[in-house]
């Protein structure tokens, strides 16, 4: 795990809208090189929901109708069977929680239907997830105090303009500095 004195801005809080990016070699094959949205953050605990896991899905699999091949997302490991959305349309889809930056979660899902139905909106406007991430009361900080993660924000553009393949080191690059040198750590370092 990486050291503090090398990134000082690591100590940035969590909190809602902001992103968690893992370290380079977190090593957990549920959170290898992600980027976890926070959707929700409290003292009891956190919410999140992973932007760069794409599955093997799309939305057509697990819900009635054509919507024209757009892809599911792996949220995280807990309760996988569940669908979970963040979007750019809080006119469109009434009953949405503004997380800012210009993201938004949830909202009334039957609009959502319609609105995909008539094609009025894409996977440019709107990413699905299976499952969500979650952590315990204080669990989520013990990570941190690890240095298990960065904390940082992202724009709407960035997480809906963004391929998942690309969105961990794009993210690191954007940051600059030393988080730059990161985004260009090989996933197995032996082969370097």
């Amino acid at each position: 795990m990486f050291r503090n004195y090398l990134f000082p801005s690591m100590n940035t809080k969590p909190s809602t809208g902001k992103i968690l990016i893992s370290e380079p070699f977190l090593g957990d094959p549920n959170f290898e090189r992600s980027v976890v949205f926070l959707c929700e953050h409290t003292n009891s605990g956190t919410f999140g929901l992973v932007l760069n896991q794409l599955s093997n899905l799309s939305l057509e699999d697990v819900l009635e109708g054509e919507f024209d091949q757009i892809p599911l997302y792996v949220g995280g490991p807990v309760e996988q069977n569940t669908l979970h959305y963040l979007h750019k349309l809080p006119n469109e889809i009434p009953n949405s929680i503004d997380l800012g930056n210009g993201v938004y979660w949830s909202g009334d899902f039957e609009a959502i239907k319609i609105l995909l139905l008539l094609n009025k909106i894409n996977s440019d406007d709107i990413r699905f997830f299976i499952g969500y991430s979650g952590w315990g009361e204080g669990q989520l900080d013990s990570e941190l105090s690890q240095n298990a993660w960065f904390v940082s924000e992202i724009s709407s553009e960035t997480l809906f303009n963004t391929q998942a393949k690309d969105l961990w080191r794009k993210i690191l690059r954007d940051m600059g500095g030393d988080y730059k040198i990161i985004s260009h750590y090989p996933i197995d370092p032996r082969l370097n």
